[in-house]
């Protein structure tokens, strides 16, 4: 049996948590792609060294050339900029758009069978980003925010019942921004509806603080983003595909007309496996819970619509 190949574009703190945890479960063996120079190798040779204290057989390289992405499996991007105190995801618009052009073009030329999963805000712009430069079939490119949105709220909802976090499922959908929207009636404590536990007063101060979680630590780091938790959510995301799990996740999907939406990226739940996204699965909603549904997707869709005007 072949080894899996999984690139990590971005070599920060995401990248780097990504790796060790890529080695600890021993998915595939491991690129990691940065454009600062020792970074990547530095990382990577960190990790090989510590192999035998976590008994990985994974092989980790750290590379500055696109080209050492070719024949990768699934690769995950997260190069940008991260976010400052005072800024939005939206913020990162311009910046990041160049970098997601840049890799996406290395990706067509060197990796055009890879499953990607983009991380860089934000977020449901540059998925779209991605799929528009590389042209690769839409379910086999998405976007990471769902799963930590959604984990995210499922902390908070166990830190307020003081139960165990593994036993909530929670679902958070729309745009990976201040619009997206918590589903009080899709969330499970051990099974049991979070409605029997939790009034909706509080639920909704907890979907509050799960839309603004990102700037929470944002201000609290004062110089970058979260990191561990996102790259996390997109092992989670990449474990799915390569061992065909049928996972259901929510995450950044290219929508056909699902929800009354057509053309767009959006969080929403997904089966995933070896196909990558292999099914959209539609969440009934109430009247209330739909109207902030549509004004995150109308969100998500102005910056689309920079996106389609700024791309070549």
């Amino acid at each position: 049996m072949c080894r899996k190949k999984i690139a990590l574009v971005g070599a920060g703190q995401i990248g780097g948590t990504m790796a060790l945890a890529l080695a600890q479960k021993q998915l595939g063996d491991i690129v990691l792609v940065d454009v600062v120079e020792g970074v990547p190798q530095g990382k990577s040779l960190d990790i090989m060294e510590g192999r035998s204290v976590i008994n990985s057989s994974a092989i980790l390289s750290g590379t500055n050339n696109y080209a050492d992405l070719a024949g990768s499996d699934v690769v995950i991007v997260t190069a940008g900029v991260p976010r400052k105190p005072g800024m939005s995801r939206d913020d990162l618009l311009g910046i990041n758009y160049s970098i997601i052009e840049k890799v996406g073009i290395a990706l067509k030329e060197t990796a055009p069978n890879a499953f990607v999963i983009v991380v860089t805000n934000p977020l449901d712009a540059m998925v779209y980003a991605m799929q528009k430069v590389t042209g690769f079939p839409a379910n086999k490119v998405v976007g990471m925010a769902g799963v930590l949105d959604s984990a995210r709220l499922a902390c908070f909802v166990a830190m307020e019942l003081g139960v165990s976090a593994e036993d909530v499922q929670a679902v958070v959908m729309g745009g990976h921004g201040d619009t997206m929207v918590s589903f009080y009636n899709c969330v499970s404590v051990g099974g049991i509806p979070l409605p029997q536990l939790m009034n909706k007063e509080t639920f909704d101060k907890l979907a509050a603080r799960t839309a603004n979680a990102g700037g929470e630590i944002v201000n609290l780091l004062k110089n970058g983003s979260a990191f561990y938790s996102p790259g996390l959510s997109a092992i989670k995301m990449a474990e799915a595909y390569l061992l065909d799990k049928k996972s259901v996740l929510t995450c950044a999907a290219m929508l056909n007309g699902e929800y009354g939406v057509k053309g767009l990226y959006c969080g929403v739940p997904v089966v995933m496996g070896a196909k990558g996204v292999e099914k959209i699965l539609e969440v009934s909603m109430n009247d209330a819970e739909k109207a902030a549904f549509d004004n995150s997707v109308k969100a998500v869709k102005g910056l689309v619509e920079w996106v389609d005007g700024h791309s070549k």
